[in-house]
């Protein structure tokens, strides 16, 4: 397998972090328009059972997880052991899962009152063995940064699936087609591995003492995610039915989307990236202010800007059936403003194999998460959810932020210098909405008053928030930061065209 050249690492992790931002962009822009339609012909109930069933894979799959990924990329040199090892753990891992959950189908129906999912979980049972399979080898792609290949490996099947799921969606009205997208595309993901990618894996176990290395602590840590993850599913499906947990799922879905396609992708291009940078002697923390400040300048409006809209989006996007993720939106919306520290952390911590802090950190999270959901769903609902989310979020920043900077040479200064003006210039953006009635407002209006407000909320807050940051950044004396970065990015790509 060949290795990087350290002299292209940092600008090779930034067309990586183009291509993963790219990829999960295009996924999603497919995605929301699929959803549209979707929404039109499914039910609440529909999303909500198969929601609960691909839940409890992902659940397992995590309780079972060997952080196979992460361990071959951490490591100097992965030969044809490692990667072999690597395979046999993953079909090990996904036959199990997949024979597990379908010996408990039945009894995880009866919990929730909903003998639909037995079915549905025994045909994702298939779907989950299948995707098992796949060949290790494009682990390589991560590996070397060459995020390009990955693009194509990700896009590729979401688009074939769409034949499968849209006309079944028209022909049955069913949950049966958001099943039948999830195993194709599970399916063509697996034979694209292979066409891909020339490395043929064999089963073996010589090499699972390097990769068990790492993944116990990824294992553990996982179990926590999954624990905290997970529970607001669990909870809002037994206290309030699998409507309820369609509609959470889809406002958790649109509060997210800053943080999914944006953040979330970078940051797998990150991780790679940290590990390169780790193998030169630097501890990361430059890298992960520059990056914290562009993050925030993408992210801070997007997110602010969607709790704002909320009324309209889901009203004239999802129908009065969604009505109820209104403030699931409005509130996740604001808490994932603060999400970004904790993600960009969370990859330089994993990228040194500080896997002891993220363990102790996503214990303190996954338990308060799982206190204040208890607390708070009876209580209040679906928005109990969105304000448990929220809190545990705060938390969260604080305590990766604090973390950060005991490890490493971040001060409290330079990281909230890092954000200010992206701070500032949002605030200012969402005063300006409120007070000309564009944001946080929509109930009672027509469609068409509806969408005129989105189309004057979206122009104006654009052009506030942009006009506020750049002015900022020049009456502070332009800076180094985000904005400087930015400038540059724009150059290069002028100089291109």
């Amino acid at each position: 397998m060949p290795e990087l050249d350290p002299k292209t690492i940092m600008s090779r992790t930034a067309r990586g972090a183009g291509w993963t931002v790219g990829w999960r962009m295009a996924t999603r822009l497919i995605g929301f328009f699929s959803t549209l339609i979707l929404v039109r012909l499914l039910t609440p109930d529909d999303f909500g059972i198969v929601s609960l069933s691909v839940g409890f894979f992902q659940a397992l799959d995590m309780v079972v997880g060997f952080g196979v990924e992460g361990a071959i990329i951490r490591l100097d040199r992965a030969d044809r052991t490692i990667y072999d090892a690597g395979f046999t753990i993953n079909v090990v891992r996904g036959v199990a899962t997949s024979v597990v959950l379908a010996a408990f189908a039945i009894p995880i129906a009866r919990f929730f009152g909903n003998m639909h999912l037995v079915e549905v979980i025994y045909v994702l049972s298939a779907a989950w063995a299948i995707s098992s399979l796949q060949n290790v080898g494009i682990i390589e792609f991560r590996r070397n940064l060459a995020f390009e290949m990955e693009f194509k490996i990700q896009i590729i099947p979401r688009l074939l699936a769409l034949a499968v799921t849209l006309p079944a969606a028209f022909v049955w009205h069913s949950y049966w087609a958001l099943v039948g997208g999830i195993v194709a595309t599970r399916a063509i993901t697996v034979v694209l591995s292979y066409a891909m990618h020339p490395y043929r894996p064999r089963l073996g176990v010589a090499g699972m003492k390097h990769i068990f290395g790492f993944s116990f602590w990824e294992w553990l840590i996982g179990l926590l995610n999954l624990l905290g993850g997970r529970a607001d599913t669990i909870v809002v499906g037994r206290l309030l039915g699998a409507g309820a947990v369609g509609v959470y799922g889809i406002g958790g879905e649109i509060a997210s989307l800053p943080s999914t396609e944006i953040v979330a992708p970078l940051c797998r291009a990150l991780f790679s990236g940290f590990v390169a940078v780790r193998r030169e002697g630097s501890d990361g923390s430059e890298t992960l202010l520059r990056v914290l400040s562009l993050l925030a300048i993408l992210t801070f409006p997007l997110s602010v800007g969607l709790s704002l809209v909320a009324y309209p989006v889901i009203a004239l996007g999802f129908g009065p059936d969604w009505l109820g993720a209104v403030p699931l939106v409005q509130v996740l919306g604001i808490s994932m403003t603060i999400s970004v520290f904790s993600a960009v952390g969370e990859a330089l911590f994993s990228a040194h194999a500080w896997l002891k802090a993220i363990l102790w950190m996503s214990a303190i999270v996954a338990t308060l998460r799982i206190g204040l959901l208890l607390i708070l769903i009876p209580k209040y609902g679906l928005l109990g959810g969105a304000l448990a989310a929220a809190a545990v979020g705060i938390v969260q920043e604080v305590i990766y932020a604090g973390t950060a900077m005991r490890r490493t040479s971040i001060s409290l200064r330079s990281l909230l210098v890092s954000v200010m003006r992206p701070a500032m210039a949002v605030g200012i953006m969402a005063a300006v909405l409120v007070h000309f009635g564009l944001g946080w407002t929509g109930a009672g209006l027509s469609d068409a008053e509806l969408w005129s407000n989105l189309g004057r909320a979206i122009g104006l807050g654009a052009v506030v928030y942009t006009v506020s940051l750049v002015g900022l950044w020049l009456a502070m004396g332009r800076p180094p930061g985000g904005e400087a970065d930015a400038v540059l990015m724009i150059q290069r790509i002028l100089r291109r065209a």
